[in-house]
């Protein structure tokens, strides 16, 4: 029997961070072993944001597959290639096109999200709007049977299902409905406390030495409820505590969900006490 097949692309907006680590890579490594798996680098879907500005996008696009490589995809099990190299891409996203309502590319929800939330750029053009349009060509293209996805993610998905069904009723079955792999991923805080994101420029980066990975989480809050230093600390509201949660085993947690005090993230907690909240 033939296995079913993934497909998958992560963006090359920048350098690689633990987020993506988690988010992604992960799970792709672990899917190359049940399934026929295609990864993609989305370079042309970097264009939607960052049309004005090219001249870092090689070297985006060469981070990002030496990252992959790097977490354990293996050439001999899954398929790994940049969007671009496959004009088919482009072509399908052309004949969606010409058959998809404006309407259902405006209600997707992180259309009106990132333009409020990405500063100094110009995003009112078709690729931004029609960037979902160019996602359900990149899976479709493929016809494949499940896209590895988060809950948030599901709307992005469903419109890739519903522009499948238009074009199958057009021109007959072409396409197969793709379903969704959900898969639980981990919040990773980045150095603020919030989500982990080049937007809010608060990213570890893969490709960080360990100084610089060092540097970042001393300049970290603790418990930002904490109003004297001596006040005693909930580990639960630590972000330094939440990254800990996420990449230590449970063994370096002590078992109870609390590090040990020799854990060298422990140690730099301890440190960034001493260094991030305010005195009285």
């Amino acid at each position: 029997m033939s296995m079913k097949r993934v497909l998958s692309g992560i963006q090359p907006s920048g350098r690689l961070h633990v987020g993506n680590l988690v988010g992604a890579l992960q799970n792709w490594v672990k899917l190359q072993d049940q399934y026929e798996c295609y990864y993609f680098i989305a370079d042309w879907h970097a264009l939607t944001s960052q049309y004005a500005d090219t001249s870092r996008l090689k070297e985006y696009v060469r981070d990002v597959l030496v990252n992959c490589l790097a977490a354990g995809l293996d050439p001999a099990k899954s398929t790994v290639f940049a969007q671009s190299r496959v004009p088919e891409h482009a072509e399908l996203h052309v004949l969606l096109s010409m058959i998809t309502p404006l309407a259902w590319l405006e209600r997707v929800p992180t259309y009106k999200e990132k333009q409020s939330e990405v500063k100094g750029r110009d995003l009112n053009t078709y690729g931004f709007l029609g960037y979902p349009l160019l996602q359900s060509a990149d899976i479709l293209v493929y016809k494949a049977d499940y896209v590895p996805v988060g809950v948030d993610q599901m709307p992005h998905l469903e419109i890739t299902r519903e522009i499948g069904r238009r074009f199958n009723h057009f021109y007959g079955g072409v396409f197969p409905e793709p379903e969704a792999l959900l898969t639980d991923f981990p919040k990773v805080v980045g150095t603020d406390g919030r989500k982990m994101s080049k937007t809010y420029d608060n990213c570890i980066f893969l490709s960080d030495p360990p100084e610089e990975v060092e540097r970042k989480i001393r300049t970290m809050t603790t418990d930002p409820q904490r109003i004297k230093r001596t006040d005693r600390g909930d580990p639960e509201l630590s972000p330094v505590f939440q990254l800990h949660r996420v990449f230590s085993t449970k063994e370096e947690q002590g078992g109870r969900g609390m590090p040990h005090r020799g854990h060298r993230l422990h140690r730099l907690q301890k440190d960034t006490d001493k260094e991030s909240v305010q005195p009285p």
